[in-house]
């Protein structure tokens, strides 16, 4: 539905929130599993919840998403859900035969207080999970946090359930990419074998969810992180996670049970947030940084410098995931643009903080917020009262992007009505030429469109 009926007066909600910029967080506990080899998802709840994040995946990445269901029924919402698990995990390993299966809550079983390492410690001893088989978890309740959080809380219970600790030390890093596309992860590798650096990363859903059509139905797609290789991460000798929000915690497990030291960094977007990544893996990997990488950066400081005229001084509507956000503004305030409204529906109090002190200097007036009152419809009000040159955001962002008449750029999860974000990366240097060519695409597509006839010209 468009939304020309928002007012352009703000006015203060407390009880109720209008289009969230975010969605449950059982979306985003499935899609770090899936980046786990022959993992099959299982959503602990009704039918119908897990249908649901399911078709949210398959609409963003154009691919089936494979997933299991306690399903649940009028019974086990009362009674619980245990039955059902344990019957779930007899015929998934059974019928589908998956090396593990990666349990996550819902609404109606966190509310029911289903106790699932119980659970999963009763099948066991039942014989129920065969022998060289795993079966790991996480609490996703969908009406705290956001898919950001279900998909961290998935990567804690990975290294939970899965790395191990030997005392022999493996001259490796470990790399939690955060929530990114699978093109994304697949260039995070590619870096890492340019610069000759040994890497574990999980979750990697690269040859996943996009996978190659072989006119073959595999329903184990050949990617993802073997267990082997989880299973070594607690040997490695750093761990480097991308974003705060998607990465860290999982990180912080690896240090606290296995002693392996991590480091926080943002997401290898844009020219400053690639240049302290490939620093911090050159480091930790004890690696030099290849000449090929200085000339990817010289070209993406050449288009920079190129279209600096395009871009100055343009004002920027920008809304998605905090890991994403964060990166994303740096790289802006790097091309002189100005982030000037900047929304996340994902909680976590640092970062309106991270946000205002990365545009103190150039965006000093930069509006923020996050968490559950921070949604579409605020950033609709926004734009009304101090509109925008360019909006950066996902399929939602349209209805806004067509009433404002908006150049508009979709970024983030999800993109239900383009193609693109799962084959072409946006991370590295070559990521951020892409994202470039993006955005100066929508701006000056709309200064040709608008422009009078004698204005017309052959080179803008």
């Amino acid at each position: 539905m468009l939304l020309r009926h928002t007012p352009k007066e703000i006015t203060e909600r407390k009880g109720v929130t209008i289009n969230p910029a975010k969605t449950c967080q059982p979306v985003g506990a499935m899609y770090a599993a899936l980046g786990v080899h022959g993992c099959l998802p299982h959503s602990h709840g009704s039918q119908g919840c897990c249908s649901y994040h399911r078709s949210v995946l398959t609409r963003h990445y154009k691919d089936p998403i494979m997933a299991g269901t306690s399903s649940f029924t009028e019974g086990s919402s009362v009674f619980g859900g245990q039955a059902n698990l344990l019957a779930a995990l007899t015929n998934m390993f059974t019928i589908y035969n998956p090396d593990l299966v990666a349990v996550h809550t819902t609404c109606l079983s966190e509310t029911i207080g289903d106790d699932i390492p119980q659970i999963v410690h009763k099948a066991t001893e039942d014989g129920k999970i065969p022998e060289g088989k795993h079966v790991i978890h996480c609490n996703t309740p969908s009406y705290v946090g956001s898919h950001v959080t279900g998909f961290s809380n998935m990567c804690t219970g990975i290294v939970k359930g899965l790395a191990k600790h030997t005392g022999n030390a493996i001259d490796q890093v470990n790399i939690l990419p955060g929530w990114v596309e699978p093109s994304d992860m697949r260039e995070i590798k590619r870096i890492a074998k340019e610069m000759e650096a040994k890497i574990v990363m999980y979750p990697d859903t690269s040859d996943v969810v996009d996978a190659p059509q072989t006119g073959e139905f595999k329903m184990y797609p050949a990617g993802g992180t073997t267990v082997e290789a989880i299973a070594s991460s607690g040997d490695s000798i750093k761990t480097l996670a991308c974003g705060s929000w998607a990465s860290e915690d999982a990180a912080k497990q690896l240090d606290s049970s296995f002693k392996v030291p991590y480091e926080v960094l943002d997401i290898p977007v844009g020219l400053s947030a690639t240049d302290r990544f490939i620093e911090a893996l050159a480091n930790a990997a004890k690696v030099p940084v290849p000449d090929s990488f200085i000339a990817e950066r010289g070209r993406l400081v050449d288009v920079i410098a190129d279209m600096t005229q395009y871009l100055h001084g343009k004002k920027v509507a920008i809304f998605g995931d905090p890991d994403q956000l964060i990166p994303m503004v740096e790289f802006l305030l790097d091309l002189d643009m100005i982030p000037t409204h900047v929304i996340s529906g994902t909680p976590g109090k640092k970062f309106t903080a991270k946000i205002k002190e990365l545009c103190a200097e150039k965006a000093p007036n930069v509006q923020v917020q996050n968490g559950a009152q921070s949604d579409m419809f605020l950033l609709h009000q926004w734009i009304k009262n101090e509109p925008v040159d360019l909006l950066l955001g996902n399929t939602y962002g349209k209805y806004i992007a067509r009433d404002e008449e908006i150049p508009f750029v979709r970024y983030g999860f999800p993109i239900l009505d383009r193609i693109g974000h799962s084959y072409f990366s946006t991370v590295g240097y070559t990521g951020g030429i892409r994202l470039l060519e993006m955005m100066l695409g929508a701006i000056m597509d709309r200064q040709e469109r608008e422009c009078s006839d004698i204005k017309m010209e052959l080179v803008m």
